[in-house]
């Protein structure tokens, strides 16, 4: 019997919207599944950053060195090698591809946004102008140019298994049939119950934690794959932001100015680190600490302006400038006392200890250099002028999940005897051997959902059944 489709892709956020164009544009019948009643999923809500080496836009910022290769050596040597090097050589080498592939859809990458996402040396951070909006419109054109069959407000309820294949889907109650399809569902962050089991850090914060991404990733695509013998990987990994608390807003830009110190009243990190290995920092502190600064400094504060755009749409909350500031502190979620050693008792500070550390810091501040954490001298500022402030700090915002099912380099599904599940394939956030216990640097997700998104959907097109 003829199958409805050669490829049903499910979920319309970026990996499923890639999935689908490519799948189309190597000859297959596509049939696009979507929860929500629009496309674009989380890439339509995110900062729209995409990690990649070796590209056209590096090249027009000067930056003519760098490769694949050593995108590779930093992926592995970040998390320790304990990622999956099949998987990940092919995320750095298509990552390159996939930004010009976006750019020929009319995603605008201008060089002067390229910035260092990560914890290296160079500049792979990739801003799109327009933020993730702006990738996820051009790839909904790209889908509305083409004959895709698109199925909006449809949620996925099972995959379709015979004959030890994937088959199709069910949702609604009705069946479409495929000779592939490709899991691209997203992660499992608005699930509170699967955070618990596979991301336990990602509710450790009790009441401050919460999710940022699309509403409808509540892990469709990690229990289905279940359900057909997948194998799971990623326990344990995700992204979380740091935040003060203050809102349930994006934090994606903390100000350099703030001075980080641990319950023991001491200072252990630069605070300029990326946010990519902040959560992780912290969360060897216990998973909280506390921003320090004086009344002097809360007064002065104001936005960034190399983050006005971000700012000005939304995408960056205002929660670090003078009126926010005074309004926390007023309402009660900012500590603020007329000494040091009050501030310390009232946060639950060591008190002698923070003054020896603040009497460090503003020592430094006076030399015009960072002797502890060598941080950018321009962002020092001294803690001398009272009241003090003290925002407690945790690492409580999930960016993204980590754990899904395990693919090959060439996007299928791996089933618990280590063999591809035949007419299964996935891409993006669901997966689970993509990402390492660090997210290297801003952009990871995307160029994860953008690669094996494009990956996948050529791969259920050409390559549907295992032999």
């Amino acid at each position: 019997m003829a199958n409805d489709y050669d490829v049903i892709v499910i979920g319309g956020g970026g990996a499923g919207m890639c999935a689908a164009v490519e799948a189309h544009d190597a000859g297959a019948r596509v049939l696009l599944v979507e929860a929500a009643g629009a496309l674009g999923g989380s890439t339509a809500i995110s900062g729209g950053v995409y990690y990649a080496a070796g590209t056209s836009v590096q090249r027009a910022a000067g930056i003519a060195a760098d490769s694949a290769d050593a995108m590779y050596e930093y992926y592995l040597t970040l998390n320790q090698h304990r990622v999956d090097p099949g998987v990940v050589r092919v995320l750095c080498d298509e990552a390159a591809p996939g930004v010009e592939w976006l750019i020929s859809l009319g995603v605008e990458f201008r060089a002067r946004d390229l910035y260092v996402s990560g914890v290296e040396s160079v500049a792979r951070g990739h801003a799109a102008r327009g933020n993730g909006a702006a990738i996820a419109a051009a790839l909904e054109r790209a889908i509305r140019a083409r004959p895709i069959d698109l199925a909006l407000g449809n949620r996925v309820e099972q995959l379709l298994f015979r004959d030890g294949a994937v088959r199709g889907v069910r949702a609604n109650g009705e069946d479409a049939t495929a000779r592939s399809v490709v899991l691209a569902s997203g992660g499992f962050g608005q699930n509170a119950d699967l955070l618990a089991r596979y991301y336990p850090d990602g509710v450790a914060s009790g009441d401050w934690s919460w999710c940022i991404s699309a509403p409808t990733c509540v892990g469709d695509g990690l229990t289905m794959s279940q359900q057909v013998g997948a194998s799971i990987g990623g326990h344990g990994r995700g992204l979380l932001l740091t935040t003060p608390g203050f809102s349930k807003q994006l934090e994606a830009h903390v100000p350099g100015w703030i001075v980080y110190v641990n319950p023991d009243g001491r200072r252990f990190v630069n605070e300029m680190a990326a946010y990519a290995v902040m959560a992780g920092v912290i969360k060897e502190q216990g998973g909280r600490c506390w921003a320090i600064f004086d009344e002097a400094t809360r007064a002065a504060a104001k936005p960034s302006p190399d983050l006005a755009d971000a700012f000005a749409s939304g995408v960056i909350p205002l929660n670090w400038v003078a009126e926010v500031l005074e309004r926390e502190a007023n309402a009660g979620k900012l500590h603020r006392a007329d000494s040091l050693e009050a501030l310390a008792k009232r946060a639950g500070i060591a008190p002698a200890a923070l003054a020896s550390t603040v009497s460090r810091y503003n020592a430094d501040c006076a030399a015009g250099r960072d002797s502890a954490f060598f941080k950018d001298a321009r962002e020092l500022r001294p803690i001398a002028t009272p009241p003090f402030y003290a925002a407690e700090i945790r690492p409580a915002i999930v960016c993204l999940t980590s754990c899904g099912p395990r693919i090959t380099p060439d996007a299928r599904v791996l089933d618990q005897n280590e063999r591809p599940i035949p007419g299964l394939f996935a891409a993006g956030e669901v997966t689970g051997n993509v990402l390492g216990e660090r997210y290297v640097g801003g952009g990871n997700s995307i160029a994860n959902a953008v690669v094996f998104g494009r990956v996948a959907g050529r791969s259920a097109a050409h390559r549907g059944e295992v032999a």
